[in-house]
C-alpha cells in the first residue's frame, strides 16, 4: 500500500478522538466550575448577598470567542475528513454494490457477482451504489464508511484494507421486515490470492455468457459456428469491421466492446447491413449479464 494513502479509518478517527475529547474537557471543566460554585457560594458560607457584577466585557469575548474557535476547529477536522472520504485515490478497484430488499451482491468489472466483497488487502476499492427497490444504507463501520443507495441516484464510496480478515457490512436505513437480516462482509485477502480468484472467476463468467445465450433464446436467431441464420453469427463477432445502418445512413463499425454492449442492450441502433432489425429489446438484463455475454462473445472465435 502506498505509505502516503490516507486510509477512511485514519481521515475519521482523529474527528471523533478530537470532538469526544474537548467535549470530556467541558464536561469536567463545567462540572468542576459547578460543584466549586455550589460549595463557594452555599448560604451556610455567604449568608450575606455578594455585590451583584453589571457585565465584563473580557468574560464575553472569552465565552463568546473560545466556543467559536472551538466550533470552527471541529468543521475544520469534519470538513477534511469528508473530502478525503470523496476523494478517490487514482487506481482504485472498482466494484458495485447492489441492494436490495433484503440482500447485498456485489459486482466486479470481468462481471463476477458474489453475496460477499472480496477485496486485495493494500489496495483501494471504489464501491459504486446501486439500489434496485428502495432506500437502503451501505454502512461498513470497520472502516468508519456509511452512505445511502438510493433507487435512480449515483452513489460511492472508497476504503482500504490493511489487514486480513472478514468485516461485517450492514443496512443502515430501515427497508422493511427482513431489515435485520440485510448483512453480508467484506472479505479482505492477499492480493495474490485476489487475482487468482479474480481469474478463476472470469473462466465462470465467459461460461455464464453460453447460459444466458441459452436463457434469452438467442441462438434462435444467431449460430456459434458461422452459419447464417435470422440475425448474424457470434463466430468471431468481436474485433472486425462491419457495415451497418445507423441514425438512418449507412456507415462502417469496429465491433469492439462498447458496439457489443449496445447491440446487447438497444439492437435497432446499429442494425448489421443484410439483416433485419427485428431482435426485441430485453430491458430486464443486470449489468452483471450484460458484461458475462460480451466476456463470451470476446472469446468466441
Amino acid at each position: 500500500m502506498d505509505k502516503q494513502l490516507i486510509t477512511t479509518t485514519q481521515a475519521v478517527d482523529p474527528v471523533f478522538i478530537f470532538i469526544f475529547g474537548a467535549c470530556l474537557v467541558l464536561l469536567v471543566v463545567i462540572t468542576v466550575a459547578m460543584l466549586w460554585f455550589v460549595i463557594r457560594y452555599h448560604r451556610s458560607r455567604a449568608p450575606e448577598p455578594t455585590s451583584q457584577q453589571e457585565g465584563s466585557l473580557w468574560l464575553e469575548i472569552i465565552w463568546t470567542g473560545l466556543p467559536t474557535l472551538l466550533v470552527l476547529a471541529m468543521f475544520y477536522y469534519g470538513w477534511s475528513g469528508y473530502l478525503t472520504l470523496r476523494d478517490v485515490p487514482p487506481g482504485a478497484m472498482q466494484a458495485t454494490a447492489v441492494a436490495r430488499m433484503w440482500s447485498w451482491s456485489f459486482q466486479y468489472e470481468n462481471g463476477k457477482t458474489s453475496s460477499k466483497l472480496y477485496v486485495p488487502i493494500g489496495k483501494p476499492v471504489q464501491v459504486n451504489l446501486e439500489s434496485r427497490d428502495v432506500l437502503h444504507g451501505f454502512y461498513m463501520p470497520a472502516f468508519r464508511i456509511k452512505r445511502d443507495a438510493v433507487p435512480g441516484m449515483k452513489n460511492h464510496v472508497w476504503f482500504v484494507a490493511t489487514r486480513p480478515g472478514s468485516y461485517d457490512i450492514f443496512c443502515s436505513q430501515y427497508c422493511g421486515t427482513n431489515h435485520s437480516a440485510m448483512i453480508s462482509t467484506v472479505e479482505a485477502i492477499p492480493p495474490e490470492q485476489f487475482e487468482a480468484w479474480l481469474n478463476e472467476e472470469k473462466k465462470g463468467a465467459v461460461q455464464a455468457g453460453l447460459a444466458l445465450l441459452e436463457k434469452y433464446a438467442c441462438l434462435g436467431c444467431h449460430s456459434l459456428d458461422g452459419t447464417k441464420k435470422i440475425g448474424p453469427s457470434f463466430k468471431g463477432i468481436f474485433g472486425r469491421k462491419v457495415m451497418v445502418t445507423k441514425g438512418g445512413k449507412q456507415t462502417q463499425l469496429l465491433t469492439d466492446e462498447a458496439y457489443l454492449r449496445e447491440s446487447i442492450l438497444a439492437p435497432a441502433a446499429a442494425v448489421v447491413e443484410g439483416f433485419p432489425p427485428i431482435m426485441p429489446v430485453t430491458g430486464d438484463l443486470q449489468e452483471a449479464e450484460v458484461t458475462a455475454l460480451v466476456e463470451y462473445l470476446k472469446e468466441l472465435k
